[in-house]
């Protein structure tokens, strides 16, 4: 076989099992993701549990990555500290070397029955998680296969001279073949995937077994480098220090352990081969020994590594801008649920920020403060930049990776940060340039004018703290009751115009002079309400609900007329 066919059909074995170990990580969180999140959330109460818990969770889900996204959601909430977040990497450490040891046993005849199990599953399959289920049988089938692939190209070329000697170039020495192991493993985004290509090479023989235990190590190191170069806190100046403190003390505890396969490599190597022999069998059951022994040595000091790295990583201390991002972590944009958790929560900082300026213009018109206005001004801006952060966030998750659930999620929170939007831009460009001629002009409402107007204001409060509860709770009666303020709201509008025009009857010298100004603000406030409203469109739309048309139905062609749709 010519070298570049070779290498290209190496190339396309080892990308075969990426796709099926993508495919049993994609099929499983979406499966058990959130229970998953769950079970990991309450093991995290010491370091002990939290070590169980990370085994548990990466066992299933065979990727440390998407473990170590959930710890850090919870450290950087501050729902856990440190020592049971670092506790719970190595536990996810271990837990990865789990399905290696399955696949090192000889299972290709597997293979089909998985691939047609997992197709009639995910194919025929009645239910959202049999369909999930059936893209997990279906990924083990095309890794096992995958695996044949590769001993089946490696093993005719196993003793031809030259395959030998450039592997032993590459292999001969231990920092070379760990650093090499280390740069694969990076590339290629997956410990499991390259310890697996390593137990292929060293079950035909054609590597040795100490450069089998250096590359072992560096697949180790390796899946240990992208949280760091792709984790929160790495990348740019705004980056908080604080969150690099998790993936850096699993770095460190990595390199511990690849430093010691260097230095004690001879010892290691004659009690591995005893125990193991020199096939496969030695990748595999290594990379099981060198987790289990690094878990041993860094569970008891846990609590000193962690006052090192807040020491080295403290929490940087500045005036946040209220318009950077805090929650859209690039790295979980790998597993689609808890990004969008993460939009989630930036969505809820909008939120906020709306409730601060409705609050600012119910300030405004009771005290006519000039500066308030342009402090409101400001935090327009700060929803812009939010919210198309939040769009071009959401924009970066697979379709193809969400379930129905998660998509519908999405969905409610671009409807959520488009609608408040849409509202900063109401109070910036026209409840403060209301308010603005009418401090310029020393104009003045009439009392019950002014009472009309803040007392929609303050209803308007109310609204956008329920239209925040619908949008986290996506209770259905709370949903209900958002949707009806639409109603409250136009009654409200309704009869404060009435009353302003019977002042204007009557003569009321203010009243004539704010005539204009007071119609523009009743008709802005409702469209706020409006906005805030539609956050309980997607939990009715759930239900069933929502009507196709906003059209009142005719009662069997009387002229009578039916209720009004909810829309």
């Amino acid at each position: 076989m010519q070298a570049t066919q070779l290498l290209l059909t190496l190339a396309g074995n080892v990308v075969l099992l990426l796709w099926g170990l993508h495919m049993v990580q994609s099929g499983l969180i979406r499966a058990f993701g959130g229970d998953l999140r769950n079970l990991l959330a309450v093991g995290l109460r010491n370091r002990w549990s939290a070590m169980a818990a990370g085994l548990g969770v990466t066992t299933l889900l065979q990727s440390s990555t998407a473990t170590g996204l959930m710890v850090a959601g919870f450290a950087a909430t501050g729902a856990m500290p440190l020592v049971p977040a670092l506790a719970a990497m190595l536990g996810a450490n271990v837990g990865t070397t789990l399905i290696v040891q399955l696949f090192a046993f000889d299972a290709a005849r597997l293979a089909p029955v998985l691939l047609l199990a997992g197709f009639l599953a995910f194919r025929r399959g009645a239910r959202t998680r049999t369909r999930d289920l059936g893209r997990v049988g279906i990924g083990l089938g095309l890794m096992l296969l995958s695996l044949h692939l590769l001993l089946v190209t490696i093993e005719p070329v196993g003793g031809d001279a030259a395959f030998r000697e450039i592997l032993a170039v590459l292999t001969g020495d231990p920092v070379i073949a760990l650093l090499l192991a280390a740069v694969l493993t990076w590339a290629a985004h997956s410990s499991v995937a390259i310890v697996l290509l390593i137990a292929s090479l060293a079950g035909t023989q054609v590597i040795a077994p100490h450069a089998v235990l250096a590359m072992v190590a560096g697949a180790n190191l390796g899946s240990a480098i992208n949280p760091i170069l792709e984790g929160p806190g790495g990348g740019g100046p705004d980056g908080n220090p604080a969150a690099r403190r998790l993936p850096v003390g699993n770095l460190l505890n990595r390199a511990v352990g690849c430093l010691l396969v260097l230095v004690a490599g001879d010892p290691i190597v004659a009690a591995m081969t005893r125990l193991s022999g020199s096939g496969g069998r030695l990748a595999a059951d290594f990379h099981l020994l060198f987790n289990l022994a690094l878990a041993a040595l860094f569970v008891l000091p846990l609590p000193a590594l962690a006052r090192l790295l807040v020491r080295l990583f403290p929490e940087r201390v500045s005036v946040a801008d209220p318009s950077a991002p805090l929650h859209l972590d690039r790295a979980a944009l790998a597993a689609p649920h808890l990004a969008i958790a993460n939009a989630a929560r930036e969505a809820l900082r909008m939120s906020d920020t709306v409730e601060v300026m409705l609050r600012g213009a119910l300030d405004v018109f009771r005290t006519g403060d000039r500066k308030l206005i342009q402090e409101i001004r400001r935090m327009d801006d700060v929803l812009d930049r939010l919210q198309s952060a939040i769009k071009e966030y959401l924009t970066h998750i697979e379709p193809d990776e969400m379930d129905e659930r998660d998509a519908r999620r999405a969905a409610g929170i671009l409807t959520l940060v488009i609608n408040l939007e849409h509202v900063g831009d109401i109070i910036d460009r026209s409840l403060m340039d209301a308010a603005s001629k009418r401090i310029k002009r020393k104009l003045r409402f009439s009392d019950e004018g002014a009472a009309e107007i803040t007392g929609m204001l303050e209803r308007l409060l109310s609204t956008q703290r329920l239209a925040a509860a619908v949008f986290v709770s996506g209770d259905l009666r709370a949903a209900r009751s958002l949707m009806r303020e639409k109603e409250v709201m136009r009654e409200l509008e309704t009869r404060a115009t009435e009353a302003h025009f019977a002042r204007l009857r009557a003569g009321r010298g203010e009243s004539l002079e704010t005539s204009a100004l007071h119609i523009d603000i009743l008709r802005d406030l409702r469209r706020i309400n409006a906005h805030l409203a539609a956050t309980a469109y997607p939990v009715l739309d759930r239900s069933g609900e929502l009507r196709a048309s906003r059209l009142k139905e005719t009662d069997g062609g009387h002229g009578g007329h039916g209720q009004p749709s909810l829309r």
